[in-house]
């Protein structure tokens, strides 16, 4: 049973990651809640990981995902393959993963988004070849995420509360309203 959302490829009812960046630094927070269908099978799993000595400056690369597990962590390997080649070009990396993620037969059955940031930049890579940048600096992917974006855009708003806390705040307030997503929290920051 797959966990993408009919409507939208984009969505998937699993999960909630939230990257928030400002000049200074990025987070990157996910929930710790795996559902199997309507089922809570997990509530402490951790879906953001960092990658050290890549991304810009060599300073470190957060990946969050969404989706199935196992279809994320073999994205997750393909991915750092596409940074061990462009190690201190995310965008270039991406963009190799979600062209061969779209053209690959096999990758293309994969079910997963994939949330990636450096100092420099945050993109959003799926398997329909998108690899989208946001512009005000946060990202969110998941069934709360939705949620854990307008909270985020908002505090950054009214705040100067640095990135790890606001993504924190934020996968809070999706935590209390999506049904997918719990307030088992991991935050990671760069630098």
């Amino acid at each position: 049973m797959s966990n993408v959302h009919p409507n939208n490829p984009l969505r998937f009812d699993a999960t909630t990651v939230v990257s928030v960046r400002t000049s200074q630094s990025v987070a990157m927070a996910g929930d710790g809640q795996v559902t199997l269908g309507n089922t809570i099978a997990k509530g402490d799993a951790v879906k953001v990981r960092k990658l050290e000595g890549v991304g810009a400056d060599g300073g470190g690369v957060l990946i969050g995902f969404a989706g199935s597990a196992a279809d994320a962590f073999a994205l997750l390997d393909r991915f750092e393959a596409k940074l061990k080649e462009s190690p201190h070009n995310l965008l270039r990396a991406a963009i190799e993963l979600a062209k061969q993620w779209r053209t690959d037969r096999i990758l293309r059955r994969l079910e997963s988004l994939l949330a990636v940031a450096d100092l420099k930049t945050s993109l959003l890579i799926s398997g329909q070849g998108d690899v989208i940048e946001p512009t005000n600096g946060v990202l969110a992917i998941g069934s709360g995420g939705p949620y854990a974006q307008a909270a985020a855009t908002a505090l950054l708003k009214v705040t100067d509360l640095p990135p790890a806390d606001v993504a924190r705040h934020a996968l809070e307030a999706a935590g209390e309203i999506c049904i997918y997503t719990n307030t088992n929290i991991t935050v990671l920051t760069l630098p």
